[in-house]
């Protein structure tokens, strides 16, 4: 990130490309987490590039003259900018049109010639593409030096973090050093993990599979990070510590090799994990359910090229893209946002805080969340970033630099800090960017040293007017606070599961694969809503603090249960369309359906209870009986090898589906 921002810089610097802070931003906030993803969403960044230089073109022609129209266009602009940020699937091209737009539309307000306006529009464009360029051959270059994938490592690291702290235990030595180090993965949580799977081009199928393992994993560092050890154990509780601490190393080789993890039953005297130390059982239970996961895992290379046919086709826009009422809620509120920044600051002819609109862009694509203690982080970046660095560097240090060498200095040091919190956690991520935006927007504004003041107390300004446009739309006329946005996202994924438990309904196979894609992507939207929500609890304060806490373990806990009932589900899928190698006899796929209209009745019963109305108990596990009766009487009557081993492969996903059901059902039933 440093290197790109900085070759940007000097790039603009050398060659006196205006608008070089456009595509310095854009080189720190465009996703590059998966080399994959950067590679082949490269060439369309640079389409969209185009298509919003083409726009700002020709509908500005129509508008320019008219101020009522030209009002019109401005506001119908931003929310095209804002529902662009919610429908594009890529993230690096979402970004670039709504920078494009949130730049180049002010720029029309000016009283200058059209040639003027024209010619600045193609130079954001080339600034934008400048930035584009430098950060894939950055990219280019580190994919080369240091080959290997994010997502794999991670989770890796925080299973050998926590063997480590095991082992520890067992041994009877020293945990200080190991119990910091889980301590800290704990604090930086599994949210980057999470945005790296989501902006991924890899298949859906083994997204969604590894979003249930970083899930787990998350929950495990949780629990280590509670362990305490007592001062005397005995040596049969040490030996099932160690067994435990084996088959998180187990988890950790099977990841790493590609391979299904083979774990050691963990039993102490009297049959059980030893209670001497708590969550013990509870970490041991988890690590079971992560073997599950990890079934049937396949190496990411394995995904990276095209999808096969058995996934969906690959789109542009989200799948629920227009017919999702969010999007157009989020654009609505973006709109909102950024139209009264504009009318503020053209009523008080004070163009130089028009960086207020590209504030609100920046900030809707942050994944900080919109919570009132969340502002905070990006109100202090705006005034680290603008006033201590910004303008202390103008008074303190730049009187003293007399080349691009000396800036360059400057520009790496205040990068560096920056791109530190950037990457540290999204939930302190904002606070980096925003010392980027201040600082970029001061000083990469002019291709000389800025003597003045009021320019940066101008962007400063803007910044932080747009940063309260922000708080007051998102967080006081249309917000809830984070632990409603937990439940609410976790009740529409419970329910949404249920609709996919009885799909396909359809007959023609294109509409039911439609319909499925469609449901899985809106399922995994909320499990990812969900997260991050409960990230955003942490930063809740308030007479109930205490209960959403509760909550937030709560969700913490139930959502990988659903998470890997999801994925059974999808495997499930295939049956139930009849696809080629997956039909059933007429009896067993009965029963089947019978036991598909069960769960679903057992999950919305789930989330009644969760939202405090009666609910009826399932009879899931009497599903499963006369499913598991119909596949025997079948299999006595066509006794034939492949018909068993594809029955049994069938039957277990059942029994799989079963059990995670009943634990969910039981465990929400005690909490309720």
């Amino acid at each position: 990130m440093i290197i790109a921002a900085t070759l940007v810089m000097v790039i603009g610097m050398v060659f006196r490309i205006p608008y070089a802070f456009q595509g310095a931003i854009y080189a720190l906030t465009v996703s590059r987490e998966s080399s994959q993803a950067t590679f082949k969403s490269a060439a369309a960044i640079l389409s969209v590039t185009g298509i919003g230089a083409a726009y700002l073109l020709a509908s500005a022609s129509f508008v320019i003259s008219t101020p009522a129209l030209h009002l019109l266009w401005v506001i119908a602009s931003f929310f095209l900018g804002f529902y662009a940020i919610s429908t594009f699937k890529n993230f690096g091209a979402s970004s670039t049109f709504a920078i494009m737009i949130c730049i180049g539309v002010p720029l029309w307000d000016r009283h200058v010639s059209a040639e003027t306006n024209v010619e600045d529009t193609l130079r954001l464009c080339l600034a934008s593409a400048i930035g584009i360029v430098v950060t894939v051959g950055v990219e280019i270059l580190f994919s080369r030096i240091k080959p290997g994938e994010d997502i794999v490592a991670g989770v890796a690291d925080r299973l050998a973090a926590v063997e480590d702290l095991l082992v520890c235990f067992a041994n009877n030595c020293s945990v200080d050093r190991a119990q910091a180090n889980v301590v800290r993965l704990a604090m930086v949580g599994t949210s980057m993990l999470r945005r790296i799977l989501q902006r991924s081009a890899y298949a859906p199928n083994y997204a969604e599979q590894m979003g249930a393992v970083i899930a787990l994993t998350g929950r495990i560092v949780d629990l280590a990070t509670n362990l305490r050890s007592p001062t005397h154990l005995s040596a049969d509780n040490r030996e099932q510590i160690r067994l435990l601490a084996e088959n998180v190393g187990c988890l950790r080789s099977a990841l790493l090799a590609e391979g299904p993890p083979q774990l050691k039953a963990v039993h102490g005297a009297q049959g059980n994990v030893p209670h001497a130390i708590p969550f013990l059982g509870e970490m041991d239970k988890t690590v079971q359910v992560m073997k599950e996961a990890l079934a049937g895992a396949q190496p990411l290379r394995v995904f990276a090229p095209q999808p096969s046919s058995g996934d969906p086709p690959p789109t542009f826009f989200v799948r629920d893209a227009f017919t999702s009422v969010a999007h157009v809620q989020f654009a609505l509120k973006g709109c909102l946002t950024a139209s009264l920044c504009y009318i503020i600051y053209n009523g008080m002819d004070w163009p130089g805080i028009s960086t207020a609109v590209t504030t609100c862009f920046l900030t809707a694509l942050s994944n900080a969340g919109s919570s009132r203690q969340k502002q905070v982080l990006r109100i202090s970046g705006a005034m680290v970033g603008g006033f201590l660095i910004g303008m202390g560097a103008q008074i303190l240090i730049l009187p003293y630099l007399d080349s691009i060498a000396g800036f360059t200095i400057l520009f790496v040091v205040v990068t560096a800090f920056a791109s530190w919190f950037m990457t540290s956690s999204p939930r302190l991520s904002y606070f980096g960017v925003q010392i980027a935006v201040a600082f970029y927007l001061v000083h990469l504004n002019s291709f000389a040293i800025e003597p003045s003041l009021s320019l940066a107390r101008d962007r400063v300004v803007g910044i932080l007017l747009g940063l309260v446009m922000m708080w007051l739309v998102f967080d006081q006329l249309w917000g809830a606070s984070a632990v409603r946005d937990m439940k609410t996202a976790f009740l529409s994924a419970v329910r949404l599961l249920a609709e996919f438990t009885r799909e396909p309904l359809s007959k023609d196979y294109n509409a039911a694969a439609e319909r499925s894609y469609s449901l899985r992507e809106a399922i995994n939207n909320n499990f990812d809503s969900m997260r991050a929500s409960a990230d955003g609890v942490l930063f809740e304060f308030g007479p109930s603090r205490q209960q959403d806490l509760a909550w937030r373990t709560k969700f913490r806990q139930w959502q990988p249960q659903l998470q890997l009932l999801f994925v059974a589900e999808i495997a499930l899928w295939k049956y139930r369309a009849r696809l080629p190698g997956f039909e059933l006899p007429h009896s067993v796929g009965a029963a089947q359906r019978a036991f598909d209209d069960e769960l679903a009745r057992v999950l919305e019963a789930i989330a009644d209870r969760i939202e405090g109305r009666p609910a009826q108990a399932g009879l899931i596990t009497e599903s499963l009986v006369r499913l598991e009766r119909a596949a025997s009487t079948y299999q006595g009557s066509e006794p034939q090898p492949a018909t068993a081993d594809r029955l049994q492969a069938f039957l277990s996903l059942h029994r799989r589906i079963e059990s995670l059901t009943s634990s969910l059902q039981k465990e929400i039933g005690n909490a309720v």
